[in-house]
């Protein structure tokens, strides 16, 4: 479950693929997401929405980009 995948982001009118993670987490998983060297990490909530732990030096549109993007796989 800890397989790296590459996540596709539109945000800014561009593509963006970005180098992600499972990450197991008790009975759930998180999803580590890396922006600039940076590991930023999703996890899902109670309505199925996803929310970043922390914030960093990212945009919060990409952050919310990225969020969006992993509810729609989601689905």
């Amino acid at each position: 479950m800890n397989e790296p995948f590459i996540l596709e982001v539109d945000h800014a009118d561009q593509v963006l693929e970005l180098h992600a993670a499972f990450q197991r987490y008790g009975y759930t998983y998180r999803i580590a997401v890396s922006i600039n060297d940076q590991a930023y990490v999703f996890e899902p909530d109670e309505e199925g929405n996803y929310r970043v732990l922390g914030t960093g030096d990212a945009a919060v549109g990409l952050l919310h980009a990225i969020a969006d993007r992993l509810k729609q796989l989601s689905i």
